[in-house]
Formats: structure tokens, C-alpha cells, sequence
């Protein structure tokens, strides 16, 4: 086999447990495509070339000798750039962090090389995690391989980038307002942020501690699935870390949505659809009801308020972090995430504590009126058709922010309430350009959105469809 663009993560796994083929055969295949397609689309900041291809070797060596490390043994993956690799460069796609040198693994990392990866280097990110579009004023846009006039969503960029023109196999991404969400559905993948530090954030470059969450990126969600069972395990020595014990997420995609009850609000989620997303929404809904699942029609509470408190928190955090790069060196943030930092300078402790003391209430408030009668919430991941790249970078600042901000609209305040969520692909537009919907569930539930997607995907092939690159 020469060409394995038709693979998914388990059916790459699983090639290679059966040895249809090896793991160097599978990484000199992968390593080809970033080096080439990757670069094209801007979906690269660093390629291991020479440290996958010992591992990839290696690991073939243990399977010869029967041994397998675990359920990614030998799978290319490749991560976001501000997961830290021991002594590779991390400078989370910025100008000011060029040149530092991680220590040590992320947690997640060592996760992962438990299980099997073969880590082929890190991906493009917007600056600092701060662009939902895949912006970045210094290494240059992320390219949507669906058309590369279009943005491949931010933060996490070329994760969802990597992961749809099939140069990886699976991503990790971060995730503060959507930054998973947003290049899954704009690359048409699938993407999930678990509930809040369910994934331990140890070496991981922050953006706001608070709101933060690690998550994969892959073509399915039995994908997801597998990668997040890797990588959930409670980390004891980071204090953000849910100690609550791992699941097999994988072992729960059953798909039978019998019984299950899913939750679908008209207000705030529903209002000023654009048509071809509206119908995207109904024509899942209806696979969704094909399966066995109820849906139940539910009310929402004050989203704009919710806005208005994850705006301080992360603005504040975010500020807190760069206070000290933004006195010294303020030139090399680009205009876009220095006006998006500046806010956090301005705001009080006050409003600041205020902002997380209200959470809980919202949470409450949340869950009674979203999913006190169901198991799950169905909603869009974004209103309306991604703009252009051109649209999102040239003109008055002011407007330009604006604009972007209306992209993570939809998911915001899942981050300040900490919620597990996830992107669905779903159909394409007229433009051909892919749509989505998104899943929210209960605290630590994420085996039932998990279970719901790929009950979906099993009636549906819109998350194998891969661009023409």
C-alpha cells in the first residue's frame, strides 16, 4: 500500500497491529505530506523528520519482537505549537517566545508516547492563541485546504489543518473560546474540548488558566475517542488537574441513542442563522432522531451577561501573563493580539473576582434550563459562513476585531462554564465549504457527546470527505 489518505486514526492503528503495514512505511508517508502540502498550507512551524523515523522504527522493532506499547503504537500525529516537546523550540506562534526551548514534555505528551505516537513536530497556531481565524501577523495565515482564500479556524490552526488534508493522523489542539471548535468545523473535522481540566494543562502555554482546555482534533469521533482516553489520565502534580479517574471513551460509542434526550434552544443559538446553517442544524437533527434520540425543546439564560464575564476573565489572565512582554516589547505583538490583550490592563480585581464568583450561578442556571431534562445540547458552532481571509485582516481594526469576535459567538461561554463540547462536521455549503454542529454535555459526560457524534458518523460521511490537495 502506497497511499493512505483513506485511513482514519483506528484504521491506521489497526493497520499496523495487523501489519498491513508498518509504522515507517505510515511516517515516511506523513512526513512527505507536511513537508510538502503542510508547507503549502502553512499548516507547519517544525518537522521532526530524523527523531519520527527512529521512532517509527523503533516501534516497529518492538512489534517484531511482540510487543505493542499501546492503542496509537506507531501513528503520526503532530501537535499545536504551544504543547512543550522536550528540547524542541515552543514559541506558541509568537515572535516574543522565538527561540525557547522546552525542558520537558507536556503531560499530554507523555501520555501520548505511552500509547504508541510518533510525534512528527509541531503546527501552526494563531499568536499567542488569540485569533479564532487562524491569524497570525508574524508566520503568516493558516490556509483552509478546502480553499485557502478561506481561514482554517484558530486557535488551533494547523491542527485542523493537518488533520483534514490528511498529513497526521490526529492533533491535540487548546481551547479557551472555541479554539478547538473553530478549526475542526472551518477544516471539516471533528474536535473536542472536554470539561474544564479534565485534561491536565501542565506544560501547556497558557492563554487563561481559568479557561483553558487541551483536547484532540481527528477525522471521527471515535478518533477523539481514543486520543482523549489516552491523554485524561489525573495528573497528580498539577494543582488545575481533575483528579477524577480516566474513562474508555471508546468503549462507550454504542450507537444507540435510545432513550437519550438531546436539548435544542431556539433563543440566543438559533437567532440570525444563515439558511444553509439552519438546514445543516435540521438535517443533523433529523439523522440524530433516526438513531433513537428525543428532542426536547429548551430555554437558554443570559448569554450576553455569560459574554460579558468570560471577556473579564480572560482578558484579565491574559493581561496578567503578558503584563511584563507588554511593557518591554510591545512591538512584537501584532496589532490584532495586542488590542485583543490591552483590555485586560483596564480590568479591576473586583470585576475580575465578581466574574468567577458568578459562574457558579450561571452554571446552575445553565444546567437547569439546558440540560436539567436532557442528555445532551445540540447547537451551532458558528451563526454564520466563515468569512474570508482577506475580510478578517485588511481594514479598519476596529471592525476587523468585530467581525471575528461574531466566530466564536456561539461558544464562548461553554469555556466559562466548563463544559465538555464538540464539533461535528456536517454537510458543506454552497461554497463547499464545510458546516458543523455542535455538542454540549454535562460535566465529565463526554462519552455522551462522544457516543451521539459517532452514532451520527455511522449514518453520515460528511467527517471522511478530505479537500482535493
Amino acid at each position: 500500500m502506497s497511499q493512505f489518505e483513506h485511513l482514519d486514526l483506528v484504521h491506521a492503528a489497526d493497520g499496523i497491529a495487523k501489519k498491513e503495514f508498518t509504522s515507517t512505511e505510515l511516517t515516511t508517508w506523513s512526513l512527505n505530506r507536511l513537508e510538502t502540502i503542510g508547507r503549502q498550507y502553512n499548516a507547519v512551524f517544525r518537522i521532526d523528520h530524523e527523531e519520527a523515523l527512529q521512532r517509527a522504527k523503533a516501534l516497529d522493532a518492538l512489534q517484531a519482537s511482540g510487543l505493542i506499547l499501546g492503542p496509537l503504537h506507531g501513528v503520526p500525529l503532530a501537535h499545536k505549537d504551544l504543547i512543550e516537546v522536550a528540547g524542541k523550540e515552543m514559541h506558541a506562534g509568537s515572535k516574543i517566545l522565538k527561540g525557547n526551548i522546552a525542558k520537558k514534555n507536556a503531560w499530554v505528551i507523555d501520555e501520548l508516547d505511552a500509547a504508541g505516537q510518533v510525534n512528527l513536530g509541531s503546527l501552526h497556531m494563531a499568536e499567542f492563541a488569540m485569533s479564532p481565524t487562524g491569524f497570525n501577523g508574524h508566520y503568516g495565515h493558516g490556509l483552509n485546504p478546502w480553499n485557502p482564500d478561506y481561514p482554517c479556524g484558530g486557535s488551533s490552526s494547523g491542527s485542523g489543518i493537518a488533520v483534514a488534508a490528511r498529513l497526521v493522523f490526529g492533533s491535540l489542539g487548546s481551547d479557551t473560546g472555541g479554539s478547538i471548535r473553530q478549526p475542526a468545523f472551518m477544516c471539516g473535522v471533528t474536535g473536542i474540548k472536554p470539561t474544564s481540566k479534565r485534561v491536565s494543562i501542565d506544560g501547556v502555554f497558557p492563554l487563561s488558566h481559568t479557561l483553558d482546555c487541551v483536547g484532540p482534533l481527528a477525522q471521527s469521533a471515535r478518533d477523539c475517542a481514543r486520543l482523549l482516553t489516552q491523554i485524561s489520565r489525573p495528573n497528580p502534580n498539577d494543582p488545575w488537574c481533575t483528579q477524577r479517574q480516566n474513562e474508555d471513551y471508546e468503549d462507550a460509542l454504542t450507537g444507540d441513542l435510545k432513550g437519550m434526550r438531546i436539548g435544542v434552544p431556539q433563543d440566543f443559538y438559533r437567532e440570525n442563522l444563515e439558511p444553509e446553517m439552519a438546514a445543516a442544524l435540521e438535517d443533523s437533527l433529523e439523522v440524530l432522531k433516526g438513531r433513537g434520540a428525543t428532542l426536547v425543546a429548551v430555554k437558554v439564560p443570559d448569554m450576553l451577561r455569560m459574554h460579558d464575564m468570560i471577556a473579564i476573565v480572560l482578558t484579565a489572565e491574559a493581561g496578567q501573563i503578558h503584563q511584563k512582554w507588554f511593557e518591554q516589547r510591545p512591538e512584537d505583538y501584532s496589532d490584532q493580539v495586542r488590542a485583543r490583550i490591552a483590555p485586560g490592563f483596564q480590568q479591576s480585581g473586583i470585576a475580575y473576582v465578581e466574574a468567577l464568583r458568578a459562574r457558579d450561578q450561571f452554571l446552575k442556571e445553565y444546567m437547569h434550563l439546558c440540560l436539567g431534562d436532557c442528555d445532551a445540547l445540540h447547537i451551532p458552532v458558528a451563526r454564520a459562513h466563515m468569512p474570508t481571509i482577506a475580510a478578517t485582516t485588511s481594514g479598519d481594526l476596529d471592525n476587523v476585531l468585530q467581525s471575528i469576535s461574531q466566530l466564536t459567538y456561539t461558544n464562548r461561554a461553554i469555556n466559562y462554564l466548563g463544559l465538555p463540547a464538540m464539533s461535528v462536521p456536517a454537510g458543506f455549503s454552497n461554497r463547499k465549504m464545510p458546516l458543523a454542529f455542535q455538542l454540549v454535555g454535562k460535566p465529565f459526560e463526554e462519552r455522551i457527546i462522544l457516543n451521539i457524534a459517532d452514532a451520527y458518523q455511522r449514518d453520515t460521511t460528511w467527517h471522511q470527505a478530505c479537500p482535493s490537495v
